[in-house]
This record gives structure tokens, sequence and C-alpha cells, in this order.
């Protein structure tokens, strides 16, 4: 098998990384593209560091399982399929799927942490970063955490403040100069989601030619 195209999607919370991933599954099967998401490697509850306050802080490079997440990575790009469960953002409401990733010529991972790790950042191909201003990611965390994963006004702003912006400055905005795209959300992201689709198909054609 040949080695897959790999490519990086991150972004600030809240910048719109999981619409796009969305938006993109639309266009292409299983077969052509594997999307693999980091917030499936999240540790435990337990296992997250705790704040000066006593809160969990999900924000840390370590708040993830790096090696399990480099791990499965590697196995889909020789060719392996991967079984893992969902992680459901502590959400007792919510059940947890058995998601399966399996191989194909292009791989995306994506997630605020994939630049910073080393190791999967050495294996990317391309680069993508997704930005929006500042006021516009605090409101669409705010409505996904509430909506999506049932967690109080008060906590999501605390964590916004306390962790998610300071680990943006230090971990995830200093890459944003050495990506390859870097692709404004701030309205929308319409134009650049069709400029990558275009080149993921470009980039479709090119690999089969090259079985």
């Amino acid at each position: 098998m040949e080695k897959p195209y790999i490519i990086g999607i991150t972004g600030g919370s809240g910048s719109g990384k999981t619409s796009f991933i969305k938006a993109l599954k639309k266009s292409f099967s299983k077969d052509e593209i594997c999307f693999v998401s980091q917030d499936d490697y999240y540790l435990t509850k337990e296992h997250q560091k705790k704040d000066d306050e006593g809160i969990e802080n999900f924000d840390r490079p370590n708040s993830i399982d790096r090696k399990s997440f480099v791990r499965d990575v590697k196995k889909l790009m020789a060719g392996e399929t991967v079984t893992i469960q969902e992680y459901m953002f502590n959400n007792q409401e919510a059940e947890p799927k058995v998601l399966t990733f399996s191989p194909a010529p292009i791989i995306i991972v994506e997630g605020i942490f994939v630049f910073h790790y080393k190791k999967m950042r050495k294996q990317m191909d391309m680069k993508i970063f997704i930005e929006a201003k500042e006021n516009l990611k605090v409101i669409r965390r705010i409505t996904r955490d509430q909506v999506e994963r049932n967690y109080p006004l008060d906590d999501v702003l605390y964590r916004y403040r306390k962790h998610i912006l300071p680990a943006f400055e230090k971990y995830i905005l200093p890459y944003r100069d050495s990506a390859d795209i870097v692709i404004n959300n701030n309205a929308h992201f319409n134009n650049g989601l069709e400029m990558f689709k275009g080149f993921l198909k470009n980039k479709l054609v090119e690999l089969n030619k090259e079985k």
C-alpha cells in the first residue's frame, strides 16, 4: 500500500473545525478519505489535571491520550483498521458509539493540538488552519457546550477564559504561520471549503494514477 496523503486541520475552539469536517464528509466516501478526530482520544475526567480552583482542565496537550492517537494514525497509514469508543465529553445523557476508522488514500486528522504534537506534525503532507474572531468563537462555544454537551453557562465561560484562550495562544496560534492554507470562518467557510474540496478531488485522481 502506498503511503496515504496526510492532512492536518486545526484552529481554536469555536473556529468551526467540526462543521468544516462535517461538510467535507458529505462530498467524499470512506474509501476516499478517513477522518480522525483528536477529540475521540481525550483522557477521562479523573485523569485530567485540575487548576487552582479545582476545575479539570481539558485544554492541555496532556489532556489527550497522545500515544494512542499517534499509534492509531500510524496503523491507518500501514493499512490497518482501527476501532475505538466515542468520547462523549462527560455528558452522562449521551450514549457512546463504537467508531471504526478504515484505511484510505487520504487521511485527515483534526484537533486543537494536532500541529503541536511533533510526531503527528511530522507525518503531515498539508496543514490547514481555520480561524475566526475571538468573540465569534466564544458565542459558538457557548452554543455548542450548552446544547450538545449539557454544560452550564458559568462553567463554559470560566473554562473559556481560564483554559481555552490561554491554550489557544500557547499551543495553537503559534502554528498559524506555518500552515499551508488559512481559512477564514468569521461569516462562513464556503469559499475555503469549495477550494479545498477541489484540491482533494484532484489529489485522489493523482493518487489513483500512482497505484
